[in-house]
């Protein structure tokens, strides 16, 4: 059996990490250990979490403890039934939730015991959306990837997947296409004020604007480059990927001796994008296109604005992590970015609101957009002249 947690044993966690878990601690205790640590990982995370997040987890928290005693038993049995080694059971998981969690994985997979977790998380899911359904968005949410800076021309038929799924605009009118898309921007802001709602994802440097959250792949050159650092001297140890992915959890931008912000919680997200992600630490590419996803997972806005840039060209893992590479690669770009923005409008869809919700993605300077959303019809091309501006008035909401 594991032993019970202390409210001493938080004394370290950050504030408001500390004072959730502490209020919660006697449900945490009556939970099984193969899935209360999962809820402490997050707990542990909180101040550095969006509100969506905070809210998730505050709403998990509440359907748990409002269960009567019979029925929590029952949701919990599949995990209470699950076999734990007495090295799992002794572990310091307040101290290091993360490795602890690293370690459950690989005892259930050692175990066979996998599938049946993945089952009772699936299950349990389930019944707590079912008395806790996420709500609405209070305007119809909006994404915007532009792709292509530096491409002359191309033959490669950009939009294959999107245009399925709306409208192909052939000959599209963009003067002045960049500030456009800003204005729409700034409206939304202004009419949907709720922090980390909006945002600017760019695969170079993006201007600060007021009420918007901005990622940029440039400014944060610092932190990437310590971190890719880091990542070629384990390259070259060839440390283990466990002990990696440890060293990584681990890592902060204190550590690292950087901020790239005033703001923290954009400091841990910026982090979050090199130490989670594969690739983000060396092509602007992968890091826009993960940067898009884990904003709509984690941070679940109403506007998100998503810019490629030309990424390096591929070369060797050991001169892309010394920063040596080979020039640039727009045309190279540009097909990650088509394929990136096809990711962007499935993570869209898996939020609620997902069929009043709008996209359009724009090849930059250039003539072509697609756009999908109510007022867009599927599967359609049009070659009349049509203004961006004219596109981006028929978006609802």
């Amino acid at each position: 059996m594991q032993s019970p947690w202390k409210a001493e044993q938080f004394a370290s966690w950050q504030p408001i990490a500390r004072k959730t878990a502490t209020e919660h601690l006697a449900l945490l205790n009556q939970l099984p250990p193969s899935f209360a640590p999962f809820l402490l990982k997050e707990i542990y995370l909180f101040d550095w979490k969006f509100p969506a997040e905070r809210a998730d987890m505050l709403a998990q928290l509440r359907y748990l403890e409002t269960l009567p005693s019979a029925e929590r038993e029952r949701e919990m049995a599949p995990f209470a039934g699950l076999k734990l080694a007495p090295e799992l059971l002794a572990f310091d998981t307040v101290s290091k939730p993360s490795e602890f969690l690293e370690k459950l994985s690989a005892s259930l997979w050692a175990t066979g015991q996998m599938d049946s977790f993945r089952t009772a998380s699936e299950q349990y899911m389930a019944h707590f959306r079912q008395s806790y359904p996420e709500s609405a968005p209070s305007t119809p949410r909006l994404a915007i990837v532009l792709m292509g800076a530096g491409v002359n021309s191309t033959e490669y038929p950009l939009f294959r997947k999107l245009r399925r799924q709306g409208t192909l605009f052939r000959n599209v009118q963009y003067s002045d296409g960049l500030k456009q898309i800003s204005e729409l921007l700034e409206r939304r802001v202004g009419a949907q004020t709720e922090p980390y709602a909006h945002w600017w994802i760019d695969g170079e440097s993006a201007a600060g604007r007021a009420g918007v959250a901005s990622v940029s792949y440039q400014p944060l050159s610092p932190m990437r480059l310590a971190l890719a650092n880091k990542i070629r001297q384990a390259f070259e140890t060839r440390m283990s990927p466990e002990v990696l992915r440890t060293m990584l959890a681990d890592t902060t931008p204190e550590t690292l001796g950087l901020h790239a912000s005033t703001d923290t919680l954009l400091d841990r997200f910026a982090l979050s994008l090199f130490t989670e992600g594969s690739g983000t630490q060396i092509y602007s590419t992968t890091f826009v296109q993960w940067a898009s996803r884990e904003v709509l997972r984690r941070a679940k806005p109403l506007t998100v604005v998503a810019r490629y840039s030309p990424r390096v060209r591929e070369s060797s893992m050991r001169d892309l992590l010394s920063g040596v590479h080979a020039g640039l690669d727009p045309t190279g770009s540009l097909i990650d970015a088509d394929m990136g923005a096809w990711y962007t409008w499935i993570g869209l869809q898996r939020l609620t609101g997902s069929k009043e919700s709008n996209f359009v993605a724009w090849f930059e300077e250039h003539g072509q957009a697609v756009a999908l959303g109510p007022s867009f019809p599927h599967a359609k091309e049009e070659a009349n002249p049509i203004r961006l501006a004219d596109i981006l008035s028929r978006i609802t909401g």
